[in-house]
């Protein structure tokens, strides 16, 4: 049986949440990188593959699996060995779920929103109310993390990998402070320490991130 192949890209979070899981779990895949530069996702051959050309995308066997959410939960469903981190049952696994639905709205939504500005909108610095949006986000992860050490209870679910991947992408713009947050914080700590962790996505995306915004602001200039 041929391996499962992953199309993704490093510097997205989506990508790096299925990354994180696929090392967890200790499967096989052939990665295959897909450039967001060149717009690689628009071409008709990936389009037929993912009408919402989007990374990460997971093609196994016959099936193809768009979303880092739906990847994750269909690899814990085919390929873990217990249901740990995505649970069967209908309560707790509709508990993930709606995590699941936070880390899609209220944290890469407005993290998406700031960085196609910045990358292709000639945006010149953080938007205010994007951080400000973000820093609500943290305050409710605060209260969610007051009465157990992980977003779904007791146990690391593939809820945390997720939004560790989108909190990860965007906390140098929005900080997560150990005396404001500190159970996020410590909860960030614990998930950054995971073995299955690295961070060098991330740090290559805030590079690219403040390589633009300077190029923005000296462009406008130039413009002035």
């Amino acid at each position: 049986m041929s391996k499962p192949i992953l199309y993704m890209n490093p510097l997205s979070a989506p990508s790096r949440a299925v990354m994180y899981l696929v090392k967890y779990l200790g499967l096989e895949l052939e990665c295959i990188e897909i450039s967001l530069d060149t717009r690689e996702t628009l071409t008709p051959e990936f389009r037929k593959l993912n009408p919402q050309h989007t990374v990460p995308t997971l093609v196994d066997g016959h099936d193809v699996i768009y979303d880092s959410h739906a990847i994750c939960g269909y690899l814990v469903d085919k390929y873990a060995t217990n249901d740990e981190l995505y649970p069967k049952g209908l309560v707790q696994r509709t508990l993930v779920n709606a995590r699941l639905h936070f880390d899609s709205c209220d944290i890469f939504s407005p993290m998406r929103f700031m960085y196609v500005q910045i990358l292709y909108g000639g945006l010149e610095s953080v938007p205010k109310d994007v951080v400000r949006c973000l820093h609500e986000s943290w305050m409710i992860l605060e209260d969610i993390l007051k009465d157990s050490p992980y977003l779904c209870g007791e146990n690391m679910t593939i809820a945390d990998i997720c939004c560790l991947a989108t909190i990860t992408a965007v906390v140098e713009n929005a900080p997560i402070v150990e005396e404001t947050y500190p159970k996020l914080f410590d909860w960030l700590r614990r998930m950054c320490s995971m073995p299955f962790y690295y961070d060098d996505g991330s740090k290559r995306l805030q590079m690219k991130i403040k390589e633009k915004l300077k190029e923005n602001r000296l462009t406008k200039k130039e413009v002035n």
